[in-house]
C-alpha cells in the first residue's frame, strides 16, 4: 500500500514522542472503530478524508460569503467531522491537536453565527485547517510507532452504567478543580482530556439521542471552554464556574440517559 508522504508540521516537535507513546494506553470507550489499531492501513482514508473536510467547510465558508448566515449552515462543521474516522485516529493519538481541532471548528462555527467579517471567519478557517494538517501528521508518526511496536494496543470497551459513568465525569472534573488550585495546570487539562476520551465518548452515542444539542455543548466545554480557561492562567472561581457549568449539563445528561433506560427496560 502507498502511503502518504507527509512532512510532519514544526509545531509537534520531539518532545511529543512521549505523548503520542502514551496516547493508546487508555482504553477507548464508545464507537471507536478497530481502525485505530491498524493506522498505517487507514493512512490514504485518513488523508482523504482531511481533504473532504477541508473542501466541506470552505463550503461553508463560501456559502456565508455569498450568502450570509442563512445560507451557510454552521452547524453542519461539527457534523462533517463526527463523519469521518479520522476524528477517532487523532482522538487516540495525539489529545492536544485534538483539542485544537475542536476549537478550530467552533472558531469557524462561531464566527459564522455571529455574522463577522469575512475577513475574520477566514482566519478562523486557516487556523482549522493548520491543525487538521497537524492532526495527520500525528496519526502518521503514530502508525510509525505502531508498527515499530512502541505503542499499546487501544481497547474498545463498553462504558459502565451511563449514570455511574456521568457521576465518574463529574468526580473527575472536581479533581480537576484541585489540580488547578494547586497550581498544576497541565495535569488539570490532561485530566479534561482523558476524561472526555475514556469516559464521555462512551455515553455520548446514547445521549446524541436524547439531546443532540447538549452533545455539542458539552464537547464544547470539553475541548474549548475548560483547557482554554485551565491553559490561559484563569482565576480559581473562573474555572470553578466552568466547572460547576458543566456539572448542571452532566446533571440533565445523567437525568436523561436514566430516562432513557428506563424506557427501554419498560421496552422488553
Amino acid at each position: 500500500m502507498k502511503c502518504l508522504n507527509l512532512k510532519l508540521p514544526n509545531s509537534i516537535p520531539a518532545l511529543a514522542l512521549a505523548a503520542l507513546l502514551g496516547a493508546g494506553n487508555a482504553a477507548a470507550n464508545g464507537p471507536i472503530g478497530d481502525h485505530v489499531n491498524d493506522l498505517q492501513a487507514h493512512l490514504l482514508e485518513y488523508g482523504d478524508e482531511v481533504v473532504w473536510l477541508i473542501e466541506r467547510i470552505d463550503g461553508i465558508v463560501d456559502a456565508y460569503e455569498s450568502g450570509g448566515l442563512a445560507a451557510a449552515n454552521p452547524e453542519a462543521i461539527v457534523e462533517h467531522w463526527e463523519e469521518v474516522i479520522f476524528h477517532a485516529a487523532i482522538e487516540t493519538s495525539y489529545i492536544p491537536v485534538y483539542a485544537s481541532i475542536w476549537q478550530g471548528l467552533f472558531g469557524v462555527r462561531q464566527a459564522i453565527e455571529a455574522e463577522a467579517p469575512i475577513g475574520e471567519v477566514r482566519v478562523q478557517q486557516a487556523m482549522l485547517e493548520q491543525s487538521l494538517w497537524q492532526g495527520l501528521g500525528a496519526v502518521k508518526m503514530a502508525a510509525q510507532f505502531q508498527q515499530r511496536g512502541l505503542s499499546a494496543v487501544i481497547e474498545v470497551t463498553e462504558a459502565a452504567t451511563p449514570a455511574e459513568t456521568v457521576d465518574e465525569i463529574k468526580q473527575r472534573l472536581d479533581r480537576v478543580v484541585a489540580k488547578y488550585a494547586e497550581r498544576l495546570p497541565e495535569e488539570a487539562v490532561s485530566i479534561v482530556f482523558d476524561t472526555y476520551l475514556t469516559r464521555f465518548e462512551g455515553v455520548e452515542g446514547m445521549l446524541i439521542e436524547q439531546d443532540a444539542e447538549l452533545v455539542v455543548d458539552l464537547e464544547f466545554d470539553f475541548n474549548v471552554t475548560l483547557p482554554q480557561a485551565l491553559e490561559g492562567g484563569a482565576g480559581l472561581d473562573q474555572v470553578r464556574g466552568v466547572v460547576l457549568s458543566m456539572q448542571s449539563k452532566l446533571d440533565r445528561a445523567k437525568s436523561l440517559l436514566e430516562e432513557a433506560g428506563q424506557n427501554r427496560t419498560s421496552v422488553f
